[in-house]
């Protein structure tokens, strides 16, 4: 290989498909691959989100064709097959999806076929002939999200004005995704709407069937889901609007709530009542600590669409100087990075951040080590906590991968987050 990538954030697109399906309730992966992607899959996402697996089926739980050197000789089709049958048999879910790993998709085994035969017989069957090493996990966001648009996704001739699709908050990937979603999910209620979040509220596979009838998707990331959203809109008639990172704190939460309310054609009345309250709500909270954290200079390292949220909120709601941001994923769409830039250098400081995108753990350490500028506050995975050790400054441990603390449904997203998220700043003095 020319070039190796040392301690890649997740896994392959299988891994980002199998959490992606796993976050659904009553949704079943089935595995058409080789012994041990069942267990590595998962343990590469949700073994690295706060310690969170999924409750219906999941890692050596899930069903597998476990393919060895006879079906890669003769083909895994009939192994498929008796695999689907016996997850039929003992799992009852709403929904099943055939996953092709490596060696499925080195051999081109027909798994489509397959799955129809049971199709045919009235079974939701789906597959997803997508192996590992297609892609990264993100991939897998939306390569589910596409397969949903294709084969899942019902026409509805009548839209639902006041329902909304929420799109970007990738399960497992980002740790804090449970309750991310429900302090959207909170804000957006408050604004008399109905949400689908497919994730949480123990949404079942039917919301995702029928969630054409919503009338805009908010799509809450700087970069993913470009694709889908394209599909979507052409196929269904959805708009879209993207809101680039999540948003953390009062500032970034009420232009959240503002840019929803205008696409959704909400009361102002009503929008700035709901902006009031949440406001007030903080504040109050925030007034009690001033003065007790001293000030900082800070780095983040993580994924886009929460390095730009919490450096924003670092920066304009809570005055710290920022100093360096790095990008841990792999953006590759120049508009992508120019959107993430005019974010991070739209701060109310004088001075714009660093900002480094790399997805290599070398590079992301070299990046915090060599910076010339004093760095007191360092906010990203556990992959960066020895160097904070190394530097002897402050760490909090916030950005994926997480693996040394339990996350149920805390976020830092939203008003209230925000609240949990300079909790969390003390607690690490």
């Amino acid at each position: 290989m020319s070039f190796v990538t040392e301690n890649p954030r997740g896994g392959c697109v299988l891994a980002g498909i199998n959490s992606v399906l796993s976050a659904i309730h009553r949704v079943c992966p089935v595995l058409h691959s080789g012994p041990g992607c069942c267990m590595q899959t998962t343990a590469a996402e949700q073994g690295n989100s706060g310690h969170k697996h999924a409750c219906f089926v999941s890692g050596v739980s899930l069903p597998s064709t476990n393919m060895l050197e006879k079906e890669v000789v003769f083909g895994g089709a009939n192994k498929l097959r008796t695999t689907i049958s016996g997850a039929l048999e003992v799992i009852d879910a709403d929904a099943y999806f055939v996953l092709t790993g490596c060696t499925a998709g080195i051999i081109g085994d027909d798994i489509a076929s397959v799955t129809d035969e049971f199709a045919a017989e009235g079974h939701k069957v789906f597959p997803i002939d997508t192996p590992g090493f297609a892609g990264d996990s993100l991939l897998g966001y939306e390569t589910v999200w596409n397969t949903f648009i294709d084969k899942v996704i019902k026409p509805q001739p009548v839209k639902d004005e006041k329902l909304v699709n929420v799109f970007g908050i990738v399960p497992y990937h980002d740790p804090y995704w449970s309750g991310t979603l429900e302090e959207i999910d909170h804000i957006l209620t408050k604004l008399g709407l109905k949400v689908n979040t497919f994730f949480t509220k123990h949404q079942n596979f039917d919301v995702v069937e029928n969630c054409a009838k919503a009338s805009l998707n908010i799509i809450v990331n700087p970069w993913l889901f470009k694709g889908p959203a394209e599909k979507f809109e052409k196929k269904f008639g959805t708009p879209s609007l993207r809101f680039p990172f999540v948003p953390t704190g009062a500032t970034d939460t009420t232009r959240f709530v503002r840019e929803v309310a205008q696409a959704m054609n909400i009361d102002k009345e009503i929008a700035e009542k709901v902006i009031s309250e949440e406001e007030d709500y903080v504040y109050s909270y925030l007034a009690q600590s001033i003065g007790a954290l001293s000030w900082k200079r800070f780095c983040i390292a993580g994924d886009a669409s929460s390095a730009i949220g919490l450096a924003r909120y670092l920066a304009n709601d809570y005055s710290f100087s920022p100093v360096l941001v790095v990008i841990t994923e792999n953006i590759f769409r120049a508009e992508d990075k120019e959107r993430i830039l005019g974010e991070i250098n739209s701060l109310e400081y004088a001075k714009p951040p660093k900002v480094v995108f790399s997805s290599d753990q070398w590079e992301i350490n070299q990046a915090i080590l060599n910076e010339p500028e004093e760095i007191t506050l360092l906010v990203g995975s556990t992959n960066e906590k020895e160097i904070a050790l190394e530097k002897n400054i402050q760490f909090l441990n916030a950005t994926f991968p997480l693996n040394d603390r339990l996350v149920f449904n805390r976020t830092y997203a939203g008003y209230r987050g925000s609240l949990t998220f300079t909790e969390d700043l003390y607690d690490n003095l």
